[in-house]
């Protein structure tokens, strides 16, 4: 349920309507607004009809039920855009940010080219994973607090806001030290335990969709966090499986405007991952941009044949720059900054 306020109303109603929301049993999650504040009371829906009797509270609009299964994710509950702040960036903004990086964290030096590579070009946060999820136990798994290390090193030297991937939640403190952005993996999207404690976190979260998951069960997920009190929450579309060969996966370009109408979260696309050819990233990526994503994850590697992971997807850094080229009138189209 959502209550509305009357605008105008005094905190000390709120914090009264607030304080009735918890005796209740439920959670409050107050959005205070410019004009007027909202509060999300998340709970057992079997005592709506106690909830409903709050609009006989000083100060209370109006109750309104909230009809779709994510609450708080949901746009019933909040009509303005979420701006989630990382440092000076903000994400949801007019600007498009560009994510760049490797798939792993390799070396100092390969992580460094390739940080001082895509700064030049434009990227505003750099990607690498220290720790990697990988289908085979024999691959690659990457360098694990040495490459948060290196990520950390990159930082320093460029400027750049860190992403990086977390895969195990008693690892969440560690990665925490070194990332500015921790990401959800889409082979994670589901993995409770690592919601719940992110919930506990402040840190701005990059929750990719599963492979084979709804957009229903992606805001499902973003629920998780924001139900705990972490609203820095950013979705990512990374390409689902279908029956289709000639691409990794089926970049879906069409969950960019339909999240954007059932969420207020902002939306990423990735379009590496989406497509996983180095040569379909470009196009996908402008694609994207028409379709309304607020920033590009796009993977970028010095030596694409020797990466250790995903180097078939991976944009050498100079194809990386005429991308960013490429997609500028997109950007400028969509009435939006880069």
């Amino acid at each position: 349920m959502v209550i509305v306020m009357q605008a105008g109303t005094p905190q000390e109603r709120v914090e009264a309507v607030i304080a009735r929301v918890q005796e209740l049993g439920y959670h409050p999650h107050p959005i205070y607004g410019t004009e007027r504040t909202v509060i999300a009371a998340v709970g057992d829906e079997r005592g709506k009809a106690q909830l409903q009797m709050l609009e006989s509270m000083v100060g209370v609009e109006k109750v309104v039920p909230i009809l779709q299964p994510y609450k708080l994710s949901g746009s019933e509950f909040k009509r303005e855009k979420t701006k989630v702040l990382v440092g000076d960036l903000e994400i949801g903004g007019d600007e498009v940010i560009i994510i760049a990086g490797p798939c792993s964290v390799e070396s100092r030096s390969q992580m460094l080219e390739v940080a001082h590579a895509v700064k030049e070009a434009g990227a505003r946060m750099l990607r690498g994973g220290a720790f990697k999820p990988r289908t085979s136990p024999y691959s690659f798994q990457g360098l694990g607090e040495a490459g948060l290390e290196i990520l950390a090193e990159a930082r320093e030297a460029t400027g750049l806001y860190v992403v990086t991937e977390l895969l195990d939640s008693h690892e969440l403190e560690l990665v925490s030290k070194y990332t500015d952005v921790i990401q959800v993996g889409a082979r994670n999207m589901q993995n409770f335990g690592i919601l719940t404690r992110l919930a506990k976190t402040r840190k701005a979260v990059l929750l990719k969709r599963g492979m084979m998951s709804k957009i229903e069960e992606l805001l499902l997920s973003a629920e998780y966090i924001l139900a705990g009190g972490n609203y820095n929450v950013i979705l990512c579309e990374r390409g689902i499986r279908t029956f289709e060969t000639a691409t990794r996966n089926t970049l879906d370009l069409s969950a960019i405007p339909v999240i954007k109408k059932q969420s207020h979260l902002p939306v990423f696309a990735d379009p590496s991952h989406g497509t996983g050819i180095w040569e379909y990233v470009t196009p996908m990526a402008r694609a994207a941009i028409s379709a309304g994503a607020d920033g590009l994850i796009i993977e970028v590697h010095p030596n694409p044949a020797e990466a250790l992971s995903d180097g078939l997807q991976s944009l050498k850094p100079e194809k990386f720059a005429k991308l960013i080229e490429e997609i500028k009138p997109f950007v400028a189209a969509a009435g939006r900054t880069l």
